[in-house]
């Protein structure tokens, strides 16, 4: 095989690299220190003034929610809260930091803190939040930090933009790094906290202020505060990490890199402003001297412009379409051809990227198609589960009803089957535990009638848990199974309990009845078609219900979710439904709903 690096090692030493090194160390240390001593002088220069910009900059941004205090009608809100006009005010917020958040380009989110009354706004895209009750908002440490200064500001290293107010229209997607400005608004008689405003704004204008001297990769920049944070890097892995965690940041970029620094003063005292300067671009008009200076420069031009030919078209072409060609891969577009007909590296490369391409498309395709066609499967057989047979049932309970009563309680169950039909039916995936327990209390009400009894049955779930989503249809058909295995059987002096809690970091709803249980072997042989990922041809009337649920909370919450049975003691049967923790608001599963 033909070697490409063998080949550039061979013609560069022979007509480059020897020629080169002689000319340059001839005239390379009589320039080297002059354009040094330029460099160092023109950094300082740029620095000094790139560090005033900076603290102008900042002092800007301290003294924006002064224009506050000029609002009358706004800051009478911050000193009296909503009590008196909770209409008025809230027109007065609306329109007093709408107007604040579109004085800046670069603030992203305002966040507002209302002493008296404790409500908080946050402001978004122009559009105000509903105000909300947040207890620990004080307790976030920038703001103890700024509570516990004499100053009215506090400035926040960077961070990803959260949402204040968990508002619906702060995407999920907007990932973008802020620097926050946490302001104290106080009566200006006698000092008296009234609340705060939070600005987060992008690092874009700093970024302006910094970057516009440093050329390209060879140079770099970042700023730090007091304690040490980044608060703007050109290198963006840095920005909002400690100086001191790399130590890049104390030698510069590389070995032999100079490293120009600044302390600010005023507003941003203590903070410093560091440039590096790659020594290979400070030293390269060096270089470029010492060959106009070298009388075998000519040699050197006459040979470089040769082996540019040889590199071109022998050698450097082949390897620019190879990259042209991974650039479009990497453009996602995975059905390149590549010939690979060479027999060097490059062939080799170009066959081993065809085959990978062709594994990765048939790879894809299957993987997508799998999953599209088991979510669909699973949803459908779930479904199918409200059958002739009880729609048949309910309309004669209906009908015995209507016979010894009259209209009111065929109305009312008319009205609960309605409820059910648009419930099962309903597009979307996803409902509230609230919603599930709806539908299992409109079924119970059904087969009440229809067994002329009265039901010993009982839902115990705690209130927080209520408006959490969750998979749909996962409870109405444990309580199926409860009449099918019980009331049908003659077990009709039994009981039915749902229950729901927070168990650690998880969600636990428990199904238990104390009729007919298992042997130890049942319920081993029910684990097993419950838990086994594939049918072995299991009738579609035998528990697939519990099968199907268990598969749907591992679908969408991973193998730390599922569905537990037992049978204590032989007596009894019990399910446990499994949901890994949630945060406060529910979020996770309100995503994945949307999604």
């Amino acid at each position: 095989m033909k070697s490409i690096h063998s080949r550039l090692l061979l013609l560069l030493a022979m007509f480059i690299i020897v020629p080169y090194f002689i000319s340059v160390v001839l005239i390379y240390w009589q320039t080297k220190a002059n354009v040094e001593k330029f460099e160092l002088k023109n950094s300082r220069e740029q620095l000094q003034k790139t560090s005033e910009d900076l603290e102008q900059y900042f002092q800007d941004m301290v003294d924006l929610p002064l224009i506050l205090y000029r609002n009358p009608d706004l800051f009478r809100v911050f000193e009296r809260g909503f009590e008196d006009s909770i209409y008025s005010n809230q027109l007065e917020i609306d329109k007093g930091m709408k107007t604040f958040y579109l004085m800046r380009q670069e603030i992203r989110q305002v966040g507002v803190y209302i002493a008296k009354g404790g409500d908080s706004f946050s402001v978004y895209d122009a559009m105000v939040s509903a105000r909300k009750q947040i207890p620990d908002i004080l307790d976030k440490p920038s703001i103890e930090a700024l509570l516990n200064s004499k100053n009215a500001y506090w400035i926040e290293p960077p961070h990803q933009i959260e949402n204040y107010n968990r508002v619906p229209n702060m995407p999920q997607s907007d990932r973008t790094i802020v620097l926050t400005f946490q302001h104290k608004i106080v009566d200006v008689l006698n000092n008296r906290f009234l609340g705060l405003v939070s600005v987060d704004i992008d690092l874009d204008r700093i970024a302006q202020i910094c970057n516009r001297f440093i050329k390209g990769k060879v140079e770099s920049i970042w700023l730090s505060d007091a304690d040490g944070n980044v608060i703007y890097s050109s290198d963006p892995d840095w920005t909002g990490k400690p100086v001191d965690s790399n130590q890049k940041f104390k030698d510069g970029k590389g070995t032999g890199d100079i490293q120009f620094s600044e302390k600010l003063t005023g507003i941003l005292n203590g903070w410093s402003l560091v440039k590096t300067t790659s020594s290979e671009y400070l030293f390269r008009e060096v270089r470029k001297t010492a060959y106009t200076n070298i009388a075998v420069g000519i040699g050197v031009v006459i040979l470089g412009l040769f082996m540019i030919n040889i590199i071109s078209y022998k050698i450097a072409r082949p390897i620019k379409l190879l990259s042209r060609k991974v650039g479009k891969i990497e453009g996602e577009n995975l059905h390149i051809q590549l010939n690979g007909t060479r027999e060097d590296e490059i062939g080799h490369l170009e066959t081993h990227i065809q085959d990978m391409m062709r594994r990765i498309n048939l790879h894809i395709e299957r993987e997508y198609r799998l999953e599209l066609e088991n979510k669909t499967n699973q949803f459908r057989a779930l479904k199918s589960q409200i059958n002739p047979h009880f729609l048949n049932n309910a309309l004669q309970s209906i009908g015995a009803v209507a016979i010894r009563s009259g209209s009111p309680e065929v109305y009312k169950l008319v009205t609960s089957l309605s409820k059910m039909m648009r419930y099962a039916i309903r597009p979307d995936h996803w409902a509230s535990v609230r919603s599930e327990v709806d539908y299992v209390e409109s079924y119970l009400n059904f087969q009440k009638e229809r067994f002329r009894t009265t039901l010993d049955c009982k839902i115990d779930i705690e209130g927080s848990l209520m408006e959490v989503p969750v998979p749909a249809m996962i409870l109405q058909p444990l309580a199926e199974n409860y009449f099918k295995h019980c009331f049908e059987e003659g077990w009709q002096e039994t009981g039915l309990r749902i229950r729901g809690k927070r168990v650690g970091e998880k969600m636990v709803i428990e199904v238990e009845n104390d009729g007919p249980g298992l042997t130890a072997s049942e319920l081993e042989e029910l684990r097993g078609k419950i838990y086994n990922p594939e049918y072995d041809g299991w009738s579609s009337h035998d528990h697939i219900g519990l099968k199907n649920i268990h598969e749907r909370l591992v679908l969408n919450y991973g193998s730390n979710a599922g569905l537990e049975v037992y049978s204590p003691g032989g007596r009894g049967f019990k399910v446990c439904l499994v949901i890994p923790q949630i945060t406060k608001e529910g979020e996770e599963n309100e995503n994945l709903a949307r999604g």
